[in-house]
Protein backbone atom coordinates (compact mmCIF):
# COMPACT_ATOMS: atom_id res chain seq x y z
CA UNK A 1 0.00 0.00 0.00
CA UNK A 2 1.63 3.54 -0.90
CA UNK A 3 1.88 6.05 1.88
CA UNK A 4 0.43 8.86 0.49
CA UNK A 5 -2.76 9.73 -1.30
CA UNK A 6 -2.29 8.65 -5.46
CA UNK A 7 -4.24 10.03 -7.99
CA UNK A 8 -6.22 7.38 -8.47
CA UNK A 9 -6.99 7.23 -5.06
CA UNK A 10 -8.52 10.45 -5.22
CA UNK A 11 -10.59 9.60 -8.43
CA UNK A 12 -12.27 6.88 -6.35
CA UNK A 13 -13.21 8.78 -3.34
CA UNK A 14 -14.71 11.41 -5.96
CA UNK A 15 -16.62 8.59 -7.88
CA UNK A 16 -17.84 7.23 -4.85
CA UNK A 17 -19.33 10.60 -3.73
CA UNK A 18 -20.70 12.02 -7.08
CA UNK A 19 -22.32 8.89 -7.33
CA UNK A 20 -24.37 8.99 -4.03
CA UNK A 21 -27.79 11.21 -3.95
CA UNK A 22 -27.81 11.25 -0.24
CA UNK A 23 -24.32 12.75 -0.04
CA UNK A 24 -24.79 15.25 -2.50
CA UNK A 25 -28.53 16.06 -0.66
CA UNK A 26 -26.40 16.25 2.84
CA UNK A 27 -23.73 18.75 1.24
CA UNK A 28 -26.47 20.84 -0.57
CA UNK A 29 -27.98 21.25 3.00
CA UNK A 30 -24.82 21.66 4.87
CA UNK A 31 -23.65 24.80 2.34
CA UNK A 32 -26.92 26.63 3.06
CA UNK A 33 -27.59 25.51 6.64
CA UNK A 34 -23.79 24.90 8.32
CA UNK A 35 -23.84 21.25 9.87
CA UNK A 36 -25.52 21.63 13.32
CA UNK A 37 -28.76 23.05 11.64
CA UNK A 38 -28.85 20.53 9.19
CA UNK A 39 -28.20 17.55 11.88
CA UNK A 40 -30.45 18.75 13.84
CA UNK A 41 -33.24 16.59 15.13
CA UNK A 42 -36.47 17.93 15.00
CA UNK A 43 -37.90 14.76 17.02
CA UNK A 44 -35.61 16.11 20.00
CA UNK A 45 -37.25 18.96 20.64
CA UNK A 46 -40.33 17.09 20.88
CA UNK A 47 -39.07 14.81 22.70
CA UNK A 48 -37.18 17.09 26.01
CA UNK A 49 -40.16 18.87 27.36
CA UNK A 50 -39.29 21.12 30.05
CA UNK A 51 -41.83 20.01 32.07
CA UNK A 52 -40.67 18.32 35.43
CA UNK A 53 -41.79 16.15 38.57
CA UNK A 54 -39.50 17.76 40.82
CA UNK A 55 -39.30 21.47 39.98
CA UNK A 56 -37.09 24.31 41.66
CA UNK A 57 -37.89 27.94 41.13
CA UNK A 58 -35.30 30.37 40.63
CA UNK A 59 -34.60 33.78 40.54
CA UNK A 60 -34.00 35.70 37.12
CA UNK A 61 -31.09 33.97 34.71
CA UNK A 62 -27.61 35.03 35.02
CA UNK A 63 -25.39 35.77 31.99
CA UNK A 64 -21.84 35.58 32.01
CA UNK A 65 -21.18 37.21 28.86
CA UNK A 66 -17.93 36.99 27.19
CA UNK A 67 -16.58 35.07 29.60
CA UNK A 68 -15.04 31.92 30.81
CA UNK A 69 -16.47 32.09 34.67
CA UNK A 70 -19.69 29.36 34.60
CA UNK A 71 -17.91 27.78 37.55
CA UNK A 72 -18.15 30.79 39.73
CA UNK A 73 -21.85 31.67 38.27
CA UNK A 74 -22.86 28.36 38.99
CA UNK A 75 -21.71 28.08 42.08
CA UNK A 76 -23.17 31.52 42.95
CA UNK A 77 -26.53 30.65 41.75
CA UNK A 78 -26.90 27.49 44.52
CA UNK A 79 -25.61 30.24 46.70
CA UNK A 80 -28.11 32.63 45.69
CA UNK A 81 -31.08 30.47 45.72
CA UNK A 82 -30.75 30.33 49.93
CA UNK A 83 -30.91 34.01 49.97
CA UNK A 84 -33.57 34.26 47.74
CA UNK A 85 -35.52 31.92 50.30
CA UNK A 86 -33.81 32.92 53.60
CA UNK A 87 -35.46 36.28 52.98
CA UNK A 88 -38.22 36.01 50.42
CA UNK A 89 -36.80 38.16 47.67
CA UNK A 90 -38.45 38.09 43.99
CA UNK A 91 -35.05 37.95 43.14
CA UNK A 92 -30.74 38.27 43.86
CA UNK A 93 -27.58 38.02 42.76
CA UNK A 94 -24.08 37.76 43.66
CA UNK A 95 -21.18 39.73 42.70
CA UNK A 96 -19.41 37.39 40.42
CA UNK A 97 -17.05 40.59 39.76
CA UNK A 98 -16.27 40.48 43.52
CA UNK A 99 -14.75 36.76 43.69
CA UNK A 100 -12.99 37.01 39.49
CA UNK A 101 -11.28 39.68 41.19
CA UNK A 102 -9.72 37.85 43.89
CA UNK A 103 -9.81 34.26 41.81
CA UNK A 104 -7.07 35.71 39.11
CA UNK A 105 -4.96 37.60 42.28
CA UNK A 106 -4.58 34.01 43.94
CA UNK A 107 -3.89 32.06 40.37
CA UNK A 108 -1.58 34.64 39.86
CA UNK A 109 0.17 33.82 43.03
CA UNK A 110 -0.03 29.85 42.42
CA UNK A 111 1.32 30.15 39.10
CA UNK A 112 4.57 32.02 40.52
CA UNK A 113 4.48 29.48 43.25
CA UNK A 114 4.32 26.68 40.45
CA UNK A 115 7.69 27.99 38.52
CA UNK A 116 9.31 29.01 42.36
CA UNK A 117 8.96 25.08 42.55
CA UNK A 118 10.16 23.72 39.52
CA UNK A 119 13.04 25.97 38.83
CA UNK A 120 14.91 22.85 38.08
CA UNK A 121 12.60 21.32 35.06
CA UNK A 122 13.96 22.48 31.51
CA UNK A 123 12.21 24.83 30.10
CA UNK A 124 10.60 23.12 26.75
CA UNK A 125 9.98 19.80 29.00
CA UNK A 126 6.19 18.93 29.59
CA UNK A 127 5.52 20.19 32.73
CA UNK A 128 6.58 24.07 32.54
CA UNK A 129 5.49 23.98 28.91
CA UNK A 130 1.86 22.74 30.47
CA UNK A 131 2.29 25.33 33.51
CA UNK A 132 2.89 27.96 30.88
CA UNK A 133 -0.30 27.32 28.40
CA UNK A 134 -2.43 28.69 29.99
CA UNK A 135 -1.35 30.28 33.48
CA UNK A 136 -4.40 32.98 34.50
CA UNK A 137 -7.54 31.43 32.64
CA UNK A 138 -11.13 31.86 33.68
CA UNK A 139 -11.82 27.87 33.88
CA UNK A 140 -12.27 27.09 37.69
CA UNK A 141 -13.18 23.94 39.91
CA UNK A 142 -16.04 23.69 43.35
CA UNK A 143 -12.82 23.05 45.61
CA UNK A 144 -10.84 26.05 44.12
CA UNK A 145 -14.51 28.31 44.46
CA UNK A 146 -14.33 26.96 48.45
CA UNK A 147 -11.18 28.30 48.92
CA UNK A 148 -11.84 31.83 47.60
CA UNK A 149 -14.91 31.89 48.86
CA UNK A 150 -13.74 30.44 52.96
CA UNK A 151 -11.15 33.49 52.87
CA UNK A 152 -12.44 37.08 50.99
CA UNK A 153 -16.43 35.70 51.28
CA UNK A 154 -19.14 37.07 49.01
CA UNK A 155 -20.95 40.26 48.32
CA UNK A 156 -24.45 41.26 46.56
CA UNK A 157 -23.38 42.23 42.71
CA UNK A 158 -24.63 46.23 43.52
CA UNK A 159 -21.39 46.10 45.77
CA UNK A 160 -18.90 45.30 43.20
CA UNK A 161 -20.75 45.31 39.79
CA UNK A 162 -19.51 44.08 36.66
CA UNK A 163 -17.34 45.90 34.45
CA UNK A 164 -16.32 46.11 30.53
CA UNK A 165 -13.49 43.88 31.52
CA UNK A 166 -15.22 41.11 33.43
CA UNK A 167 -18.00 41.09 31.34
CA UNK A 168 -15.62 40.03 28.63
CA UNK A 169 -12.49 38.50 30.24
CA UNK A 170 -10.35 37.66 27.06
CA UNK A 171 -8.45 41.15 26.81
CA UNK A 172 -7.39 41.08 30.81
CA UNK A 173 -6.33 37.49 30.81
CA UNK A 174 -4.57 38.17 27.68
CA UNK A 175 -2.23 41.24 28.91
CA UNK A 176 -2.18 39.47 32.32
CA UNK A 177 -0.91 36.35 31.46
CA UNK A 178 1.94 37.95 29.09
CA UNK A 179 2.56 39.42 31.80
CA UNK A 180 3.22 36.64 33.95
CA UNK A 181 4.96 34.64 31.22
CA UNK A 182 7.85 37.31 31.96
CA UNK A 183 7.77 36.89 35.33
CA UNK A 184 8.64 33.65 34.82
CA UNK A 185 10.93 34.38 32.59
CA UNK A 186 12.66 36.49 34.49
CA UNK A 187 12.34 34.02 38.01
CA UNK A 188 13.75 31.36 35.72
CA UNK A 189 16.85 33.32 34.22
CA UNK A 190 17.92 34.55 37.77
CA UNK A 191 17.60 31.24 38.95
CA UNK A 192 20.03 30.08 36.52
CA UNK A 193 22.19 33.11 37.61
CA UNK A 194 22.78 31.84 40.31
CA UNK A 195 20.29 34.26 42.71
CA UNK A 196 18.71 32.43 46.04
CA UNK A 197 15.55 31.16 46.33
CA UNK A 198 14.54 33.26 49.00
CA UNK A 199 15.40 36.42 47.00
CA UNK A 200 13.36 35.34 43.85
CA UNK A 201 10.28 35.10 46.40
CA UNK A 202 10.61 38.49 47.72
CA UNK A 203 10.76 39.75 43.85
CA UNK A 204 7.52 37.70 43.44
CA UNK A 205 6.01 39.83 46.28
CA UNK A 206 6.54 43.15 43.98
CA UNK A 207 5.71 41.38 40.64
CA UNK A 208 1.87 40.53 42.52
CA UNK A 209 1.83 44.31 43.14
CA UNK A 210 1.90 44.64 39.57
CA UNK A 211 -0.55 41.73 39.14
CA UNK A 212 -3.23 43.88 42.01
CA UNK A 213 -2.56 47.11 40.72
CA UNK A 214 -3.81 45.45 36.60
CA UNK A 215 -6.67 43.91 38.48
CA UNK A 216 -7.61 47.21 40.16
CA UNK A 217 -7.64 48.91 36.55
CA UNK A 218 -9.43 46.41 35.07
CA UNK A 219 -12.38 45.30 37.77
CA UNK A 220 -12.02 48.05 40.41
CA UNK A 221 -10.88 48.11 43.73
CA UNK A 222 -13.11 45.19 46.06
CA UNK A 223 -15.20 46.13 48.98
CA UNK A 224 -13.76 45.77 52.41
CA UNK A 225 -17.16 46.56 53.80
CA UNK A 226 -20.67 47.54 52.12
CA UNK A 227 -24.34 47.85 53.24
CA UNK A 228 -26.75 45.75 52.27
CA UNK A 229 -30.51 46.33 51.48
CA UNK A 230 -32.98 44.51 49.91
CA UNK A 231 -36.58 44.53 50.19
CA UNK A 232 -38.98 41.03 50.35
CA UNK A 233 -41.75 40.14 48.61
CA UNK A 234 -44.13 40.89 51.24
CA UNK A 235 -42.57 44.78 51.45
CA UNK A 236 -40.35 43.92 54.53
CA UNK A 237 -37.16 45.98 53.96
CA UNK A 238 -34.00 44.34 55.37
CA UNK A 239 -30.21 47.03 55.84
CA UNK A 240 -27.48 45.58 57.01
CA UNK A 241 -24.57 48.39 57.33
CA UNK A 242 -20.82 48.30 57.58
CA UNK A 243 -20.88 44.31 56.84
CA UNK A 244 -17.75 42.53 55.42
CA UNK A 245 -17.63 39.86 52.66
CA UNK A 246 -16.71 37.62 55.08
CA UNK A 247 -20.15 38.27 57.70
CA UNK A 248 -22.23 38.44 54.64
CA UNK A 249 -21.55 35.34 53.76
CA UNK A 250 -21.91 33.61 57.32
CA UNK A 251 -25.07 35.60 57.75
CA UNK A 252 -26.67 35.46 54.50
CA UNK A 253 -25.66 31.97 53.62
CA UNK A 254 -24.08 30.29 56.40
CA UNK A 255 -22.90 27.40 54.63
CA UNK A 256 -19.90 24.94 55.83
CA UNK A 257 -18.46 24.27 52.51
CA UNK A 258 -16.41 21.81 53.89
CA UNK A 259 -19.85 19.26 54.41
CA UNK A 260 -20.21 19.42 50.40
CA UNK A 261 -18.22 17.09 48.37
CA UNK A 262 -17.40 16.16 44.52
CA UNK A 263 -18.61 13.05 43.24
CA UNK A 264 -17.33 12.35 39.53
CA UNK A 265 -17.86 9.71 37.17
CA UNK A 266 -14.95 9.22 35.09
CA UNK A 267 -15.20 5.14 33.52
CA UNK A 268 -11.39 4.78 32.79
CA UNK A 269 -9.20 1.70 33.99
CA UNK A 270 -6.86 4.23 35.17
CA UNK A 271 -9.48 5.13 37.92
CA UNK A 272 -11.55 2.88 39.59
CA UNK A 273 -14.34 3.11 41.66
CA UNK A 274 -14.81 4.35 45.41
CA UNK A 275 -11.55 5.94 45.17
CA UNK A 276 -10.69 9.71 45.61
CA UNK A 277 -8.20 11.77 43.31
CA UNK A 278 -6.47 15.08 43.13
CA UNK A 279 -4.52 17.07 40.44
CA UNK A 280 -0.94 17.89 40.79
CA UNK A 281 -0.36 21.73 40.72
CA UNK A 282 -4.01 22.52 40.32
CA UNK A 283 -6.09 25.28 42.61
CA UNK A 284 -5.91 28.72 43.27
CA UNK A 285 -5.65 29.38 47.27
CA UNK A 286 -2.23 28.08 48.33
CA UNK A 287 -3.50 27.63 51.42
CA UNK A 288 -7.35 26.71 50.63
CA UNK A 289 -8.48 23.07 50.10
CA UNK A 290 -6.91 20.87 47.53
CA UNK A 291 -9.28 19.90 45.01
CA UNK A 292 -10.50 16.06 45.92
CA UNK A 293 -12.87 13.78 43.90
CA UNK A 294 -15.04 10.63 44.94
CA UNK A 295 -15.43 8.46 41.77
CA UNK A 296 -18.11 6.61 41.39
CA UNK A 297 -20.88 4.68 38.74
CA UNK A 298 -22.56 7.28 37.64
CA UNK A 299 -26.04 6.09 38.82
CA UNK A 300 -24.50 6.76 41.70
CA UNK A 301 -24.00 10.45 41.21
CA UNK A 302 -27.72 10.81 40.19
CA UNK A 303 -29.21 8.95 43.11
CA UNK A 304 -27.22 11.83 45.68
CA UNK A 305 -28.58 14.56 42.82
CA UNK A 306 -31.67 13.49 43.11
CA UNK A 307 -31.39 13.18 47.06
CA UNK A 308 -30.69 16.61 47.41
CA UNK A 309 -33.14 18.14 45.03
CA UNK A 310 -35.83 16.47 46.67
CA UNK A 311 -35.28 18.69 49.97
CA UNK A 312 -35.55 21.36 47.46
CA UNK A 313 -31.71 22.29 47.61
CA UNK A 314 -30.35 22.66 43.51
CA UNK A 315 -27.03 21.23 42.76
CA UNK A 316 -23.42 22.39 41.40
CA UNK A 317 -22.33 20.11 38.44
CA UNK A 318 -19.61 19.59 35.51
CA UNK A 319 -20.52 18.51 32.10
CA UNK A 320 -19.43 18.67 28.47
CA UNK A 321 -21.92 20.98 27.41
CA UNK A 322 -20.73 20.96 23.26
CA UNK A 323 -21.56 17.81 23.24
CA UNK A 324 -24.94 16.81 21.00
CA UNK A 325 -26.64 19.80 22.48
CA UNK A 326 -29.01 22.65 20.97
CA UNK A 327 -28.58 25.98 22.30
CA UNK A 328 -32.04 26.72 20.57
CA UNK A 329 -34.62 25.20 22.62
CA UNK A 330 -32.00 24.23 24.99
CA UNK A 331 -31.49 20.33 24.40
CA UNK A 332 -28.80 17.96 26.04
CA UNK A 333 -29.54 14.99 23.82
CA UNK A 334 -27.85 12.03 22.62
CA UNK A 335 -30.30 12.15 19.61
CA UNK A 336 -30.32 16.25 19.39
CA UNK A 337 -27.77 15.85 16.50
CA UNK A 338 -28.12 13.39 13.65
CA UNK A 339 -24.78 13.64 12.50
CA UNK A 340 -23.76 10.28 11.79
CA UNK A 341 -26.87 10.46 9.57
CA UNK A 342 -25.66 13.84 8.01
CA UNK A 343 -22.04 12.42 7.00
CA UNK A 344 -23.04 8.45 6.34
CA UNK A 345 -20.82 7.36 9.22
CA UNK A 346 -21.23 6.23 12.77
CA UNK A 347 -19.70 7.79 15.89
CA UNK A 348 -18.87 5.32 18.27
CA UNK A 349 -16.48 5.40 21.12
CA UNK A 350 -17.64 5.04 24.65
CA UNK A 351 -17.27 7.71 27.53
CA UNK A 352 -13.64 6.10 28.87
CA UNK A 353 -12.56 6.31 25.61
CA UNK A 354 -13.52 9.76 24.87
CA UNK A 355 -11.92 10.58 28.19
CA UNK A 356 -8.54 8.73 26.79
CA UNK A 357 -8.12 10.23 23.54
CA UNK A 358 -9.09 13.65 24.06
CA UNK A 359 -12.42 13.73 22.86
CA UNK A 360 -14.38 14.79 25.61
CA UNK A 361 -13.71 16.48 29.40
CA UNK A 362 -15.66 18.79 31.24
CA UNK A 363 -15.99 22.08 30.14
CA UNK A 364 -19.33 23.94 31.52
CA UNK A 365 -21.03 23.95 35.35
CA UNK A 366 -24.39 24.75 36.03
CA UNK A 367 -27.25 24.04 38.20
CA UNK A 368 -29.77 21.22 38.36
CA UNK A 369 -33.34 22.63 39.57
CA UNK A 370 -34.89 20.05 38.68
CA UNK A 371 -35.52 16.37 37.74
CA UNK A 372 -38.31 14.32 36.21
CA UNK A 373 -38.96 11.28 37.71
CA UNK A 374 -41.17 8.33 36.30
CA UNK A 375 -43.51 6.03 37.82
CA UNK A 376 -40.81 3.94 39.30
CA UNK A 377 -38.76 6.80 40.53
CA UNK A 378 -35.94 6.74 37.41
CA UNK A 379 -35.25 10.02 36.08
CA UNK A 380 -36.19 10.39 32.50
CA UNK A 381 -34.73 14.14 31.86
CA UNK A 382 -33.02 16.82 33.86
CA UNK A 383 -33.67 20.43 34.24
CA UNK A 384 -30.82 22.65 34.12
CA UNK A 385 -30.17 26.34 34.98
CA UNK A 386 -27.59 28.55 32.69
CA UNK A 387 -25.78 31.57 32.90
CA UNK A 388 -25.92 32.01 29.25
CA UNK A 389 -29.05 34.98 29.85
CA UNK A 390 -32.15 34.43 28.95
CA UNK A 391 -31.47 34.11 25.05
CA UNK A 392 -29.69 30.85 25.15
CA UNK A 393 -32.34 27.88 25.81
CA UNK A 394 -36.01 28.29 27.02
CA UNK A 395 -35.68 31.55 28.39
CA UNK A 396 -32.11 30.32 29.92
CA UNK A 397 -33.11 26.76 30.89
CA UNK A 398 -31.84 23.70 29.43
CA UNK A 399 -33.17 20.14 29.22
CA UNK A 400 -31.27 17.00 29.65
CA UNK A 401 -32.06 13.78 28.73
CA UNK A 402 -31.40 10.93 31.16
CA UNK A 403 -29.07 9.10 28.54
CA UNK A 404 -27.15 12.58 27.88
CA UNK A 405 -26.09 12.83 31.67
CA UNK A 406 -24.67 9.03 31.30
CA UNK A 407 -22.64 10.23 28.53
CA UNK A 408 -21.05 13.77 29.34
CA UNK A 409 -21.74 14.34 33.20
CA UNK A 410 -18.49 14.56 35.00
CA UNK A 411 -19.14 15.51 38.04
CA UNK A 412 -22.11 16.78 40.83
CA UNK A 413 -21.37 18.92 43.98
CA UNK A 414 -23.71 17.65 46.98
CA UNK A 415 -23.90 17.61 50.87
CA UNK A 416 -21.91 14.65 52.41
CA UNK A 417 -25.49 13.68 53.97
CA UNK A 418 -26.69 12.35 50.57
CA UNK A 419 -24.25 9.82 50.69
CA UNK A 420 -24.60 6.64 51.87
CA UNK A 421 -22.35 5.62 54.86
CA UNK A 422 -19.85 3.52 52.73
CA UNK A 423 -19.44 6.71 50.41
CA UNK A 424 -18.89 9.01 53.08
CA UNK A 425 -16.10 6.45 54.41
CA UNK A 426 -14.27 6.40 50.81
CA UNK A 427 -14.28 10.07 50.30
CA UNK A 428 -11.91 9.69 53.55
CA UNK A 429 -9.33 8.08 51.78
CA UNK A 430 -6.10 9.52 51.16
CA UNK A 431 -6.54 10.82 47.22
CA UNK A 432 -4.52 9.19 44.06
CA UNK A 433 -2.35 11.83 42.50
CA UNK A 434 -3.27 12.59 39.12
CA UNK A 435 -0.74 14.70 36.69
CA UNK A 436 -1.98 17.31 35.90
CA UNK A 437 -2.67 16.96 32.34
CA UNK A 438 -4.66 14.38 33.22
CA UNK A 439 -8.61 14.84 32.11
CA UNK A 440 -10.04 14.97 35.45
CA UNK A 441 -7.93 18.07 35.97
CA UNK A 442 -9.86 20.06 33.14
CA UNK A 443 -12.15 23.30 34.52
CA UNK A 444 -15.34 24.26 34.02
Amino acid sequence: MEKSITVEELKRYENDFIGSRSKKIAMNAVAVSGIVKAATNNNALRENRHAYSIELKQGKITDQKQSGRCWMFAAMNVMRFDIIKKLDLEDFELSQNFLLFYDKLEKSNYFLENILETLDEPTNGRLISFLLQAPLGDGGQWDMLCGLVEKYGVVPKEAMPETAASCATRELVQFMTVKLREFACTIRKEHAAGTHTETLRKKKDAMMQTIYDMLCIALGTPPKSFTFEARSKEDQFVRDTDITPLEFYEKYVGWSLGDYVSLINAPTADKPYGKTYTVKMLGSVIEGRPVKYLNLPIEELKNAAIAQMKDGLPVWFGCDVGQSSLRDGGILDMNALKADELFGTTFGMTKAERLDYGESLMTHAMVFEGVNLDENGKPTRWRVENSWGDKAGKDGYYVMSDRWFDEFMYQVVVHKKYLSDEQREQFEQEPVMLEPWDPMGSLA
